[in-house]
């Protein structure tokens, strides 16, 4: 782990499930995935999904606990949280737990952007081998908003992605009605503005950040997903385009699976 550099600040750093039953969501990820599991550092609650010896994501059964709801959350590196927290509130969002001292790696917060989507900040270390994007990485990010440059405003100043001093760690491009949030040149994250005013009728479309998830093979991770408790979503938070399929765990969380022949894990049995 390393500490997080200035010019990451603001970048993906991390994904965690929230959940309520850590033994059972592990059963159910590695059915689909193929994933390992191992303790992590902040108690029994936590253990970190590994592909192939290297971190995915994170599990912690603190769904309960901290009153929040069953799901996938992306973690964003800050250089200060308490900041973090201060423009995250002054531009309209909400901040529901945090900061949180997990001594002796960093510091945490979850909140809600302007919309409502939830998302978390991180001050501390970080793994340097982990990451979101294309290519090969294990998974990639998605933000379904009313208003995606509406949303890129907000996480821009919030995040401090792009700062007129240049110290910004992202570069943001407006491709159409979406906006793509590029590190180190990849693009880790799409900014999307689509029908949310159906999340009265369907509580799954309401503004969110979606977690993709590299497969290799789409079909057979659906079955098992579907087989160990969750279910196809056919009306999920975007159209699914070739090669995607939404999917609710036991629980309720939501992710996509996205098929990669490059995907970093085992086909599942």
């Amino acid at each position: 782990m390393v500490l997080v550099p200035a010019e990451c600040a603001g970048a993906p750093c991390w994904i965690s499930l929230a959940a309520r039953d850590l033994a059972a969501s592990e059963a159910f990820y590695r059915a689909v995935f193929g994933w390992a599991f191992r303790r992590g550092s902040f108690g029994r609650a936590f253990s970190v999904a590994q592909a192939d010896g290297v971190a995915v994501a994170g599990l912690a059964e603190v769904a309960g606990e901290l009153a929040v709801p069953v799901a996938w959350t992306p973690y964003f590196a800050v250089d200060d949280a308490d900041g973090a927290v201060a423009r995250i509130r002054e531009r309209g969002g909400t901040v529901g737990v945090g900061p949180v001292a997990y001594p002796p790696r960093g510091r945490a917060a979850l909140a809600t952007d302007h919309e409502g989507a939830a998302f978390g900040i991180w001050e501390g270390r970080v793994l340097s081998e982990w990451r979101v994007g294309p290519g090969t990485a294990p998974a990639w990010l998605e933000l379904h908003s009313r208003d995606a440059f509406a949303a890129a405003l907000f996480y821009g100043e919030a995040l401090q992605w792009s700062t007129a001093s240049g110290r910004g760690c992202c570069d943001i491009s407006y491709e159409q009605d979406q906006v793509v949030l590029r590190y180190a040149d990849e693009a880790v994250a799409r900014l999307n503005s689509g029908p949310v005013e159906e999340a009265a009728a369907k509580p799954h479309l309401r503004p969110r950040w979606l977690v993709h998830f590299r497969v290799r093979d789409l079909g057979a991770a659906a079955a098992a997903a579907v087989a160990h408790g969750g279910r196809v979503v056919a009306d999920g938070p975007w159209p699914a385009g070739p090669g995607q399929v939404t999917v609710r765990d036991p629980d309720g969380a939501l992710f996509t699976l996205d098929h990669s022949p490059a995907a970093p894990w085992p086909v599942p049995s």
